[in-house]
């Protein structure tokens, strides 16, 4: 009886569970140049691949709509496997696959067990072979995801305040939904953007940082390791896009050129929210901009320029700058918080952006550090560049970019 016992307790799991421990972010630059940055306390590992030369401001001239649609030929046939096989190699490891591009960069992963992380890695960095069978779905896809975005205002008005910010003509300011490009431009894109070098691997739920890095180094010792050049910088400009449409509402953004850290950035755009919370002004921030957004229906479009001007001019308090703190730490904390697909996402962009990740125990310093006085002299410098203005909709009585221009 004692045996059977005792064998019964050994069997059963631990009912002391383990002490909660804090993240920590380890990174390393492999040979190829591919950076890889991970951390080692997530419950599930979300592997992503980010490729900052494959999103659409990258696109050269005769380009567009590459961008979009290498993003829908993602896990499609490559490196001698089918896409069938590719998928049917994703589902045996119980992964979730996904993919997303921007006009910054370009990202593909999937969320799987720990235990499962790093044997996928190489279906990231496959060399596409372009069956006409896939690029015509991708195409396809890609067509059909234009449509949908040209259904909404909202995608609509970011699609213009890019062109307003960077000029309708350059490869950051053309829409990032498109999907004009031919087979040999497809194909000539991706062999520039989807190179190992400058890439960066993140990968939540590592216990062993360096175990990884070794043997991600060797999975992709033949993937396309792509050249040095570094990603594409647009010039800002600012200007004005406008798109007029009887659809009884007005959906404006202001923008601005900014330089500033990701923190920075976050406080701003909370800052713009806390000021112009009573007129109903919004702030936002994106890599290279910070602005604020208004929406009206049409009866209400001309107190939209005087609400705009005032959350963006309104002194900003030890009161509004504590706030926009406060709501900015606790986004960019929560985010880190807020799954390992979030996760793996807020360590790319400080890879991508700072060069090195951030806990959130350094997150929410990097925050505190911010002072009122920084936040003043960050919103004087912002508000000297020249204003971006997007408009779409019932925007017949808004006043034009030059108009707000002059109150700054």
């Amino acid at each position: 009886m004692f045996l059977i016992v005792s064998s019964l307790c050994n069997s059963l799991p631990s009912t002391t569970p383990e002490t909660a421990k804090a993240s920590t972010a380890s990174v390393t630059k492999l040979s190829s140049g591919l950076v890889v940055v991970t951390e080692d306390a997530a419950s599930t590992s979300t592997v992503t691949m980010t490729f900052p030369k494959a999103g659409s401001g990258s696109e050269e001239l005769g380009e567009q709509g590459a961008a979009l649609i290498n993003r829908c030929l993602a896990f499609n046939s490559g490196s001698g496997l089918s896409t069938i096989m590719i998928h049917r190699s994703i589902e045996d490891e119980g992964a979730i696959p996904f993919s997303s591009v921007s006009r910054d960069s370009a990202t593909l992963g999937y969320t799987v067990e720990p235990d499962n992380a790093v044997g996928l890695v190489p279906l990231l960095a496959t060399d596409c072979t372009f069956e006409k069978w896939d690029v015509r779905d991708a195409k396809n896809l890609a067509s059909y995801l234009v449509a949908e975005a040209n259904k909404s205002a909202q995608e609509v008005l970011t699609e213009q305040i890019y062109a307003a910010a960077y000029g309708g003509q350059s490869p950051m300011g053309r829409p990032l939904y498109s999907s004009d490009a031919g087979a040999y431009e497809i194909a000539s894109f991706r062999s520039r953007g989807y190179g190992l070098n400058g890439a960066i691997l993140a990968a939540t739920g590592v216990s062993d940082h360096a175990s990884f890095c070794s043997t991600v180094d060797e999975l992709l010792s033949e993937s396309p390791v792509g050249t040095a050049d570094p990603a594409s910088s647009a010039a800002y400009i600012g200007g004005e896009a406008r798109v007029a449409a009887p659809i009884g509402y007005a959906h404006v953004a202001l923008a601005f050129s900014s330089t500033v850290s990701i923190p920075m950035r976050n406080v701003l755009k909370h800052c713009f929210s806390v000021a112009g919370k009573d007129a109903g002004v919004a702030g936002f921030a994106t890599k290279g901009l910070v602005g604020v957004y208004a929406g009206a229906p049409s009866d209400g479009v001309g107190a939209l320029d005087s609400a705009m001007t005032g959350a963006l001019t309104a002194k900003m308090t030890s009161d509004i700058v504590n706030k926009a703190k406060t709501l900015a730490k606790a986004e960019a904390v929560f985010g880190m918080d807020c799954g390992s697909k979030g996760l793996a996402a807020t360590l790319t962009a400080s890879v991508m952006e700072g060069g090195s990740p951030s806990n959130a125990g350094a997150l929410a310093a990097e925050y505190d550090s911010i002072t009122e006085k920084d936040v003043n002299s960050a919103v004087s410098a912002i508000l000297k560049t020249n204003p971006s203005l997007a408009a779409v909709g019932d925007i017949a009585v808004l006043p034009y970019q030059g108009t707000f221009a002059s109150r700054f």
